[in-house]
């Protein structure tokens, strides 16, 4: 875009008309030969005041009009190639020799292009690359034979061996909540017509235990998870969701952790930043702020699988296209949370017999969210597949993995079908009368019990005060600024001549100043004449045009930025939506101050404005005001672009409607 923009500023200002050519500078003299623009405005203007055909010498003195310039001493008339030649350096013979060099220009620009194609190539994919600091590389071990090596590989004899309970750490706190739900029904309305998608969905997780959600695809399983993390902002949920017996309160989604199936996490920050900003401003307002940072090393150190700690939460959505090793090490990790007092709902997604024989209960769901078991899975799965055979299911065989004989007997796998009325079985089975039975019984002896106060901020929907949320949030900003890799271009003359690769505030920072400077240098010296007066508005008017560009290179930030908070952040109740914006706007004004200065550097003094308060003798008041004109254009335009972008869901969408409300402004700027 930095190209694109400077190149379209020079089309404009070295057309022959914002500057005519007798007064462009030598420097820059050369653009206007290159400027196609530049041929076919002397063409419509050549056209329009030359006279061509009969006529014009009968045309009477009333219907005549005389100019200042070009007008000859004396005469009635004004000459258009006169007008012209003094104006802006216009003759007549150049009509058909500009259509000619316009083609010409039009045929070389498709053969570069066309040229540029062919040889140059899309950029390649890095790929993942872990880079380190120069000169602390570690000591790489080298890399074992997977197959050779069989003491980590799962094997039947994992199947069989006995769950250990580590030691548990200290950053991870054992829950005595049970998390219960009723008769839970989800109904929407798809193209006026309602349909439900989750259908009288019943079960509970209890702290230690480790709960299985599976189903065919569009079964309802993340519809269900986002139910219970109270997440959807669409649609009817009905029947009860409790915890011990009670609605959940205002804090109850800061306080539950949900791991979705999207990959959302800001790019210019370290697992470990990612941890300590978690626990910043999710930890009770009570905690200190060292031992929050002494519980988010502890998180980093818990597991080995640092890329997946993320999983360290109540609610982790699937993990799919793992490799059975990475699959193992993921679930062990849930494992252990569930041993050290964690209540985890989980999907899955086909596992092994091994995976599946970690999990203790299972949520079984069908098409239309209904309910096709819940209950234990019992040991090597006994309990699961009796309920199945007792009830017409084939029996599942020694060799077979009770996960999958499950799926293909209920008619889930793709090719397999069922006889039976699975959901109406299990709606008429003892094993589902239980469930209501166990429901209703912890509905009744969890609410008599009295409420636990841990957390005398329990109830606040954000666990840090406003002034914590906007100070981790603005660091975090601040961090996301200055970790962009186009910053790496440290000094501002390179931006004059490069192309950074990354949209970023500095890229915006070197496109403005570039912008000025070349403005700057096109107005060198404006005299304080009749054509320069002109010339000087026209340096006025084209460093307003900056004002898209601008606004087009800090839209990027705010979307990545809002992306991630409206899918994780704002769900979770880490902070507010005050924050957000906040923060958005605070972190722009140092970087608009600069560029304030900047600009006034590169524009002001080039232009020669400050000849004009010589005179007067106000030539430090003049050039000041200037400087806070600039600097309250470059703030309105950072605020101006958190405005437009705050309701646009893409940054090309709020690009092309602050490029329509901007040329409003200047239209009726006066």
């Amino acid at each position: 875009m930095a190209p694109a923009s400077i190149f379209s500023l020079a089309l404009v200002i070295y057309t022959g008309f914002t500057i005519p050519t007798k007064d462009m500078h030598p420097w820059f003299r050369w653009i206007n030969y290159l400027n196609p623009v530049g041929y076919a405005f002397e063409a419509l203007m050549i056209n329009e005041y030359v006279p061509q055909g009969p006529g014009y010498g009968d045309v009477s003195p009333d219907e005549k009009i005389c100019a200042i310039t070009g007008a000859a001493a004396g005469a009635d008339f004004v000459d258009g190639d006169t007008y012209l030649a003094v104006n802006f350096n216009y003759h007549a013979d150049h009509l058909w020799r500009n259509l000619g060099v316009m083609v010409a220009l039009m045929v070389f620009g498709c053969f570069v292009y066309l040229l540029a194609t062919e040889y140059i190539s899309a950029k390649k994919s890095k790929g993942e690359v872990l880079l380190f600091q120069r000169g602390r590389v570690p000591d790489l071990q080298p890399k074992l034979d997977e197959e050779a090596n069989t003491h980590d590989r799962v094997n039947t004899e994992t199947l069989a061996r006995e769950k250990t309970v580590p030691d548990a750490p200290a950053s991870i706190q054992n829950q005595n909540a049970i998390f219960h739900w009723d008769n839970v029904n989800y109904d929407i309305k798809i193209k006026g017509k309602p349909r439900r998608i989750l259908d009288e969905v019943d079960g509970w997780v209890v702290p230690g235990t480790l709960t299985a959600l599976m189903g065919v695809t569009g079964a309802g399983k993340t519809t269900l998870l986002d139910v219970l993390a109270n997440r959807l902002t669409m649609g009817v949920v009905s029947g009860q969701i409790l915890v011990d017996g009670r609605l959940r309160d205002t804090g109850f989604q800061r306080k539950t952790g949900y791991v979705q199936q999207q990959d959302l996490h800001l790019a210019t920050s370290t697992v470990r930043e990612a941890l300590t900003f978690s626990a910043l401003l999710r930890q009770p307002n009570a905690t200190s702020h060292a031992k929050r940072l002494h519980m988010s090393r502890k998180s980093l150190r818990f597991s080995r699988w640092r890329h997946m700690l993320m999983l360290l939460l109540e609610y982790p959505e699937k993990y799919i296209g793992l490799d059975s090793q990475t699959a193992w090490s993921i679930c062990a990790l849930l494992r252990k949370l569930a041993d050290n007092g964690q209540a985890i709902l989980c999907t899955i997604h086909q596992p092994s017999a091994i995976l599946f024989q970690e999990f203790d209960r299972l949520l079984f769901l069908a098409m239309e969210g209904k309910t096709l078991y819940f209950g234990e899975i019992g040991e090597s799965s006994q309990t699961l597949t009796s309920y199945f055979e007792r009830n017409g299911a084939r029996p599942c065989r020694q060799d077979e993995n009770p996960a999958e004989w499950m799926l293909e007997v209920t008619g889930a796998v793709p090719g397999s079908e069922s006889a039976q009325d699975w959901p109406a079985i299990w709606n008429n089975s003892e094993e589902h009368k239980a469930v209501k039975a166990e429901l209703a019984r912890m509905k009744g002896t969890l609410s008599q019990q009295p409420v636990p106060v841990n957390d005398p901020d329990a109830l606040r929907p954000f666990a840090a005060p406003l002034g914590t949320q906007l100070w981790v949030v603005l660091m975090r900003v601040c961090q996301q600024y200055w970790r962009t890799p186009s910053y790496l271009y440290s000094k501002v003359a390179l931006c004059l001549f490069s192309v950074c690769p990354n949209p970023s505030k500095y890229y915006t920072t070197c496109l403005t100043l570039a912008q000025a400077v070349f403005i700057g240098f096109s107005f060198w010296k404006t005299p304080n004449s009749l054509q320069g007066l002109q010339n000087q508005l026209f340096a006025v008017f084209m460093l307003l045009t900056i004002f898209s560009n601008f606004c087009q290179q800090i839209m990027p930030h705010f979307v990545t930025q809002r992306a991630l908070y409206e899918v994780r952040e704002r769900p979770s109740k880490t902070y507010s939506w005050k924050v957000f914006i906040l923060s958005n706007i605070v972190v722009e004004i140092p970087w608009n101050s600069l560029m304030a200065v900047l600009v006034f550097v590169g524009w002001y003094y080039p232009i020669g404005l400050r000849q004009n308060a010589v005179e007067a003798g106000q030539v430090a008041e003049r050039g000041a005001l200037m400087f806070l004109f600039i600097l309250t254009f470059l703030i309105f335009a950072g605020t101006f672009t958190n405005m437009v972008v705050a309701g646009i869901e893409t940054a090309e969408a709020a690009g092309n409607i602050t490029n329509l409300l901007f040329s409003l402004s200047l239209i009726f700027c006066g």
